[in-house]
């Protein structure tokens, strides 16, 4: 096959949670067990790093890779979803896997998965893992996908673990409560292995310590720890939330050589080590177009705060969301002071833009209707005078249609 069909088969063939949702969750390890045994298990291989949570995690991962990456070693770099390109997911040292690997990895073991019938996921977990024994990598970090417990990154036994925040996503899932979500979360704490919480909040602490505490696990409470302060190269002022838990988790890595000229250059240069994209993104000026792939009330809720301290003169707003998603819960959030430019992002389970309108309505969210996150993004760009703001958001997946 080539490239394009060997994407298409992985697609359209199999599970995968973005396009089908909660029919494509397995609630069970077998699979990539099995095939982990299959591909004579490449995580053992390697010496790795953890990182779950609801928001955050993709962010917090880059940043530690980057440090990483600036100590001089060689880093790999496992994270999901993609916005462009399905290979944005697996890394080394910010390059992508070539076209030629993932075909020839799927090529290799088509018939296994086949056979195993074994989710998207699965096979891209694997793909990651064989990929970065491959390299010989120093050291990959690793973002969970979904929850922790159960997630298929979840068979490493890591050098730390990192858990960024704990908030309502995927309710229908990892369970309605924080301290339900949490304990998903805390699935990826492992035995004598330090595990390091972001943030605290008294409802999913006591989960956490628990946790650690039966598997004689060090925690780390990030939020009680002082550090210097660092100049981060990622513009979203949310990120200072994320950085104690990673700058804690790299205080962990004691067989590991990072110096603070590391620290100062890994998150000074994260965008150009690692190509990190979708977090308060700047992708035009005059008038100034940021995007941002926050889509959950707690990482809505702090870049809509930020939002609201831009100067402007008006204020454009282009959003769609997913049917999944509880945006009766969201939408409360948004400035009701601007023009807003409702769309349906690409996929199965996009929402549609007329019931999005609908709804939007009752929170005195106004605006038009758009068939595609593109007619939407240029009728924004048609409107907006040089000195208005345009931000993108609310699913993954309309800001991928904008990069």
């Amino acid at each position: 096959m080539t490239y394009k069909q060997t994407l298409d088969w992985m697609f359209l063939q199999l599970p995968m949670y973005q396009n089908k949702g909660k029919v494509a969750f397995n609630s069970k390890m077998d699979g990539i067990n099995s095939l982990a045994a299959h591909l004579n298990n490449p995580h053992k291989k390697i010496k790795t790093i953890h990182v779950a949570g609801t928001n955050g995690k993709g962010s917090s991962s880059h940043m530690l890779a980057s440090v990483l990456q600036e100590a001089g070693y060689k880093v790999g770099l496992y994270t999901s979803p993609h916005l462009k390109d399905f290979r944005e997911r697996i890394r080394v040292n910010g390059k992508k896997v070539a076209k030629k690997w993932v075909v020839d990895f799927i090529d290799g073991n088509q018939s296994f998965f086949e056979r195993n019938k074994l989710s998207f996921f699965e096979m891209t977990v694997g793909m990651a893992f064989s990929y970065f024994t491959n390299e010989n990598v120093d050291v990959a970090v690793i973002e969970v996908g979904l929850g922790g417990r159960l997630d298929s990154t979840n068979i490493i036994t890591p050098e730390v673990s990192l858990i960024t925040n704990i908030g309502f996503d995927h309710t229908d899932m990892l369970g309605d409560t924080l301290a339900k979500i949490a304990y998903e979360k805390a699935g990826i704490i492992k035995r004598n292995i330090p595990v390091v919480i972001s943030e605290f909040n008294e409802e999913t602490a006591p989960v956490f310590k628990e946790r650690a505490s039966a598997l004689n696990a060090k925690i780390v409470f990030a939020q009680e720890k002082t550090f210097s302060t660092y100049k981060i190269g990622l513009l979203g002022s949310y990120q200072q939330k994320n950085i104690k838990g990673v700058l804690a988790a790299l205080s962990e890595l004691v067989s590991f050589k990072i110096e603070e000229k590391h620290i100062v250059k890994g998150l000074e240069k994260v965008v150009e080590n690692t190509h990190l994209m979708g977090r308060w993104q700047q992708i035009g000026t005059k008038p100034t177009i940021i995007c941002d792939t926050a889509h959950n009330k707690e990482g809505l809720a702090i870049v809509l705060n930020q939002l609201q301290e831009q100067e402007y003169e008006k204020l454009h707003v282009v959003i769609g969301f997913v049917k999944d998603k509880d945006i009766s819960a969201i939408l409360p959030l948004f400035p009701s002071n601007a023009t807003y430019y409702f769309c349906k992002p690409k996929i199965f389970r996009g929402l549609d833009e007329k019931i999005l309108s609908d709804r939007c309505v009752r929170y005195n969210l106004n605006g038009k209707t758009y068939k595609s996150v593109n007619k939407a993004f240029k009728a924004a760009k048609k409107q907006a005078s040089k000195n208005d703001f345009i931000y993108v958001g609310g699913s993954n997946f309309v800001v991928a249609e904008v990069l």
